[in-house]
C-alpha cells in the first residue's frame, strides 16, 4: 500500500510513530467490531434475540407484604355466666344449666354480625345433656363493653343460628306419642334486626315423613 511504503520506487523504510500509532488504533477498531458481531448472532445470547432476559441477570423485586388491619380476634364470651347472670333468662334455664362431664356444660356459642355493630353478636343455646335438646336460645349484642340480651326463645325445643346475617330460629313440633329423637316436623322462622329489636320475616312449616325411620329395616330373603 503506498499509504505504507513511502514514494513509489524507493526502499523500505521504517514506518513513523504517527503511523503505527494509526495502525495500531485500526486494529483495534476491527478487533472490536468483530466481537461485535459475534455477540450479535442467532445462537440465543445476544442483544437481537428476542424474550425474556437471563434469570440470573434479573434483579427480583422482594415480595409484597401484606397489609395488616390492626384488628385483633374477637375475645370468646364466657357464655355460662352470661347466661346465668342474665335476668332475662328463666329459672328453669339456669337451673337446668349444669355440667354434663366435669366442667363441660351444654352450650353452644356462635359469633357473627347480626345487628350491625363494630363488634360480632353472640347466639348461645342451651341444651338438655342426655338428648341435647334445646332448652333456650339468646342473642347478646355489645354495648359500652357490656353485652345486653336482645333476643331469647324459651319454648323447647329450639335452636338459633347465623344465616347470612339473620338470626334463624327452628323449633321442632312434637305430637302426642312423639319420642324425643323423631319429632313430627319442625317450625323455621326468620328474625331480622330492625335498628332496635328483632322483627319476623317469614316463617316455614316442615312436617316430617312417618314412613320412614320408624321401624327397624327387614332384611330381603334370599334368592332361590
Amino acid at each position: 500500500m503506498r499509504g505504507l511504503s513511502g514514494r513509489a520506487g524507493s526502499g523500505p523504510k521504517t514506518p513513523s510513530r504517527g503511523l503505527l500509532t494509526a495502525v495500531i488504533t485500526a486494529t483495534a477498531v476491527l478487533a472490536a467490531a468483530g466481537l461485535l458481531l459475534s455477540g450479535c448472532g442467532t445462537g440465543g445470547t445476544g442483544a437481537r434475540d428476542e424474550g425474556p432476559a437471563d434469570a440470573s441477570s434479573v434483579a427480583v423485586p422482594p415480595a409484597a407484604s401484606i397489609p395488616s388491619t390492626g384488628e385483633s380476634p374477637q375475645p370468646a364470651v364466657n357464655a355460662v355466666q352470661l347466661v346465668k347472670n342474665d335476668p332475662n333468662v328463666s329459672a328453669s334455664v339456669k337451673q337446668g344449666l349444669k355440667p354434663c362431664a366435669g366442667d363441660q356444660y351444654p352450650v353452644d356459642v356462635s359469633y357473627g354480625k347480626l345487628t350491625g355493630g363494630s363488634v360480632d353478636d353472640v347466639v348461645i343455646n342451651v341444651l338438655t345433656c342426655d338428648d341435647a335438646v334445646g332448652m333456650g336460645s339468646y342473642v347478646y349484642r355489645e354495648h359500652g363493653g357490656r353485652y345486653e340480651n336482645v333476643f331469647r326463645a324459651e319454648e323447647p325445643p329450639v335452636y338459633a343460628e347465623i344465616d347470612r346475617g339473620d338470626l334463624v330460629v327452628t323449633k321442632q313440633v312434637y305430637e302426642k306419642g312423639d319420642p324425643v329423637s323423631n319429632p313430627s316436623g319442625d317450625d323455621v322462622i326468620t328474625y331480622r334486626w330492625s335498628g332496635n329489636a328483632f322483627v319476623k320475616v317469614f316463617s316455614t312449616h316442615n312436617e316430617y315423613s312417618k314412613a320412614v325411620g320408624g321401624s327397624p329395616t327387614v332384611a330381603p330373603a334370599p334368592v332361590g
